[in-house]
């Protein structure tokens, strides 16, 4: 059976402060949830001790997510983007989540002005290759976004990742879909997941507006009708915003006021995911 996440940013501001991730931890609880997932490094100073604490006694897992800031674009700096990446997988560890997923294959918002290089990609390989040898030793899976084509050049959809994982060839090396880029860069819904199969580890649930699923262009049967014939067994994370978190708006660029306030959001996108895998058999 799949489990259910919220992201961080479902209650709080990313950075991670004593006082808000108790909150978040307790309202991801409270809406029903199974899983929070949290974002590094924006969390990197997380007191893990006190965290694992307050999970174990919600109920709550942690995921941990990871998206490769500008100063750490592969390409560009990849003995940066190795001490990065180690970091936020001993993070991880330390959080005993069992995978690392989120945009680890560039920077995002980094562009070189032309489309990716051999040079590029063999640099790639390289720091991939290092960096799944570090997670397998963890036992952590990596499991890379592809994003769309105004956040990165380097991964945009599910078949560059793929192929990266080919080069690779490490069990540690996954892939992470999300709703809102597969909307833009993918042909349907359908096919990269079926073309993923078991390399799929990690989902992010959202609309393609960021709000309300089944209030946007996703068509939502598709994606539950292929992970069901995948037997997807990972998670399903929302990552919706409401502009209802102070300043999430800006973080986000949510550059008009949200239909929903956070709380309605995350219950009734909860509820909405659930019945979809519930009718799919997930």
């Amino acid at each position: 059976m799949v489990k259910f996440g919220a992201s961080l940013l479902s209650w709080i501001l990313p950075e991670w402060k004593a006082a808000e991730g108790a909150y978040a931890i307790q309202k991801t609880a409270a809406a029903g949830f199974d899983i929070l997932e949290i974002l590094l490094p924006p969390s990197m100073n997380i007191d893990t001790a006190t965290v694992r604490k307050q999970l174990q006694e919600h109920h709550i897992q942690a995921i941990c997510s990871f998206n490769l800031p500008a100063d750490c674009h592969i390409p560009f700096y990849p003995d940066q983007a190795y001490e990065a990446i180690k970091s936020a997988l001993d993070k991880a560890a330390e959080l005993e989540s069992e995978i690392l997923a989120g945009v680890l294959h560039s920077g995002i918002g980094v562009f070189s002005g032309s489309v990716k290089t051999v040079q590029e990609n063999e640099t790639l390989v390289q720091v991939l290759t290092s960096s799944a040898d570090y997670a397998n030793r963890l036992g952590i899976t990596m499991c890379l976004e592809p994003v769309n084509r105004y956040e990165s050049y380097i991964c945009t959809c599910a078949a560059d990742v793929l192929d990266l994982i080919e080069q690779v060839g490490s069990p540690a090396l996954a892939l992470h879909l999300d709703t809102f880029h597969m909307n833009i860069e993918e042909d349907n819904f359908r096919d990269p997941v079926i073309q993923s199969g078991t390399y799929l580890k990690h989902m992010h649930i959202t609309e393609s507006n960021r709000g309300m699923p089944g209030e946007g262009n996703v068509r939502w049967d598709d994606l539950f009708e292929a992970l069901a014939e995948i037997n997807y067994d990972g998670a399903l994370v929302l990552e919706n915003f409401s502009s209802s978190i102070e300043g999430m708006s800006e973080r986000v660029s949510l550059w008009h006021p949200s239909k929903h306030n956070a709380q309605n959001l995350a219950e009734g996108s909860l509820a909405f995911i659930k019945q979809k895998a519930l009718a799919y058999g997930l």
